[in-house]
């Protein structure tokens, strides 16, 4: 038998109710797999809400839109052909921090357009961003082709541009789409949601972006228990999950992909039980609810949280 101990890496957000910790012992027949876990004092709340009716627990999907543009460097462009027919072509892009427009680089001859002309051209930008080998949502902005004038609007642009692939580049051959609406899509074969340019540009990419494909992919490898657990414990089921894997995580939550032989393939969103903003606040949540779990499983903390009921079928 091996003699383990639990720790963790940042101090945790919960509000304790009854006791603090510093570390926890348990038996265990194999060695346990977790994030960076080393000694340091984490607070844990009896009173865990990870679901209520009056409480946001997903990002709105104009977050998500802006999060995607702000993630993907290529899509692709669409506009009206010479004779009226569309056309589409993949092309790399740069998003304006200010207000979301995409903007790109090509020349006249690049697109025939009709009129032979860019400028003042409806068109869209198609952008898909794969999550995890599973999930792919993806955003459409339709809007009105231009090309920009405004000196501190390309000074901004070109800096942009440079920053994002490391090219200089000039103006003359600079296009950007003012964004008229957007339709998102959570994943393929998934029904749309349109929304207008106000709420696409009034909204805001998400604070954990950056590094959310790394920590989900280094939980996925070595915490496999703890979200395999974290499935059975804080999801309402009626069978047990054999398999699970993380498909993403923003600052109100999980996304989870989880597996039954006798029942399927789900998808189910497990929110935190706060807001983050950075990665030691995502780092310390995981850690915080993995502990949780792992005691409930065992009988060692009592099961006083709502848990999630909204399961999203995939195939059986």
């Amino acid at each position: 038998m091996l003699l383990q101990t639990r720790n963790f890496t940042a101090p945790c957000n919960f509000t304790p109710k009854t006791r603090n910790f510093t570390t926890t012992t348990k038996i265990s027949t194999q060695p346990s797999n977790s994030i960076s876990f080393r000694s340091t004092k984490c607070s844990l709340s009896t009173q865990l809400e990870l679901k209520t009716d009056n409480k946001i627990t997903k990002p709105f999907p104009a977050e998500v839109s802006r999060t995607i543009m702000d993630l993907a460097t290529s899509g692709t462009f669409s506009t009206l052909t010479q004779q009226g027919c569309p056309i589409g072509i993949g092309v790399r892009f740069a998003v304006d921090s200010e207000n979301g427009n995409p903007f790109f680089y090509f020349n006249h001859n690049s697109i025939p357009t009709a009129n032979h002309q860019i400028d003042d051209t409806p068109s869209s930008l198609h952008v898909k961003f794969l999550q995890s080998g599973l999930r792919t949502p993806q955003c459409t902005l339709q809007g009105t082709l231009t090309k920009p004038q405004d000196p501190v609007l390309i000074k901004r642009l070109v800096s942009l541009w440079k920053k994002r692939f490391g090219e200089e580049v000039g103006q003359d051959f600079m296009y950007i789409i003012d964004v008229d609406r957007v339709l998102h899509l959570d994943d393929f074969q998934e029904d749309g949601v349109w929304f207008t340019s106000l709420d696409y540009k009034n909204a805001q990419p998400d604070p954990l972006r950056e590094f959310a494909e790394n920590l989900v992919a280094e939980i996925n490898t070595n915490n496999m228990e703890d979200i395999t657990r974290f499935c059975n414990v804080y999801v309402d089921l009626d069978f047990q999950v054999s398999e699970a894997k993380m498909i993403w995580v923003d600052r109100l939550g999980l996304d989870m992909r989880l597996f039954s032989p006798n029942n399927g393939l789900f998808e189910v969103r497990i929110p935190f039980p706060r807001e983050v903003t950075d990665e030691k606040g995502a780092k310390s949540t995981f850690n915080c609810m993995s502990q949780l779990a792992w005691e409930v499983e065992r009988n060692f903390h009592p099961l006083d949280f709502e848990k999630v009921t909204q399961l999203k079928h995939i195939k059986s």
